[in-house]
């Protein structure tokens, strides 16, 4: 088959409808060099690689006219400020999670997730098939940049602590690294939140700057190290049902690509967000293992500090949508989809889960 007969057929199923246009792209291809800025450390192999796959894809797309060199956190920005590089066009792209940036509106955290919210596939299909694709699509626009989903952890851990929880109380005072709204939520529970960096996480609990952190889940936290300084390992991440990250990218840069390249790099993100949740579904569960073996002490949260985070969620979510628009229009979209969408989850993927929990032995 000749090559441009392949790639035209390679074109057919590629993610949503972006299929590249291979004689428009042989044709008329500008050469364009981009620099992504990403939030994460290049320990943090996944989240930071997941920048590398696109790359990766958008080069191969493209026969390597559209190049994008990844920098870790700090490398051009500190990794808290990607997204603010993008805007003012220091960058042309950024990855990172919408939620670190809940600062300037707390809006920016259903681009990610909100305590007590979405699952993962469920906010998959409000971001890029329910009403959430044409909501987060406008307010990034207001914000200068165009937003593809590129991955997500699934539902993460509840985060590492020196001292065992046994009641809410043992929050009062607490300071707990978290991100995005469930800073605020611990903060109504008598919690101290600290937003920190994930490079930044280890010296903080090693130095009792911090009593507890959380970040993700088994695989980038046994990476971070955070088992060393803190035993007792909590269950589930409440505040973290999923964790969607985007590559953000500047409005006029967007705006100057080829519709040919902007088609690849759509692409190339949608191979992202499936790579990266099929990988942390393979990692999980043997770091899981490994992390019980070192000494780890798995614990669930107590029953009464989850109803207690549940209704301090709720509170907030009122007070937010009362005061600002933006958080009312994605967050009503948001659960109502949930709403919608849960009686199905509960007769299928729960029911069946459920079902192999009890069954399937080792």
């Amino acid at each position: 088959m000749k090559r441009r007969e392949f790639l035209k057929a390679a074109s057919v199923g590629v993610v949503g409808s972006a299929a590249v246009a291979a004689p428009a792209i042989a044709q008329s291809a500008p050469t364009v060099r981009w620099r992504m800025a990403s939030s994460f450390p290049k320990t943090l192999d996944l989240l930071y690689g997941a920048g590398e796959v696109l790359s990766k894809a958008v080069a191969e797309l493209t026969d390597g006219k559209f190049q994008i060199q990844v920098f870790a956190a700090g490398e051009i920005v500190p990794g808290l400020q990607a997204l603010d590089a993008t805007q003012n066009n220091v960058v042309e792209i950024c990855h990172t999670a919408a939620y670190y940036y809940v600062g300037k509106n707390p809006a920016w955290a259903l681009g990610t997730h909100i305590p007590f919210g979405l699952n993962t596939r469920q906010q998959n299909a409000w971001a890029y098939h329910g009403e959430g694709k044409d909501l987060l699509a406008e307010f990034f626009r207001k914000a200068g940049v165009v937003g593809l989903p590129a991955g997500n952890t699934g539902c993460q851990m509840g985060g590492w602590f020196r001292k065992e929880l046994k009641s809410v109380e043992d929050l009062k005072g607490l300071k707990f690294r978290m991100s995005g709204l469930g800073g605020q939520i611990i903060a109504k529970l008598g919690g101290v939140p600290q937003q920190i960096g994930p490079a930044d996480i280890y010296p903080a609990l090693e130095r009792g700057t911090i009593d507890a952190a959380e970040f993700s889940g088994p695989h980038d936290d046994e990476r971070l190290g955070l088992f060393r300084v803190a035993p007792f390992y909590y269950y589930p991440g409440w505040w973290d049902g999923t964790s969607m990250e985007h590559f953000f990218i500047n409005n006029d840069q967007w705006e100057k690509l080829p519709k040919a390249y902007q088609a690849a790099l759509t692409t190339a993100a949608g191979l992202v967000n499936v790579d990266t949740v099929a990988r942390y579904d393979v990692l999980n569960p043997p770091a899981l293992r490994r992390l019980v073996e070192k000494g780890t002490q798995l614990r669930p949260f107590p029953q009464e500090m989850v109803a207690a985070a549940y209704k301090a969620a709720m509170e907030l979510y009122s007070d937010l949508s009362k005061t600002n628009p933006d958080f009312k229009k994605l967050y009503d979209s948001m659960r109502k989809f949930q709403l919608e969408s849960n009686p199905w989850y509960q007769a299928s993927e729960y029911s069946y889960d459920s079902v192999m929990l009890r069954n399937v032995k080792g």
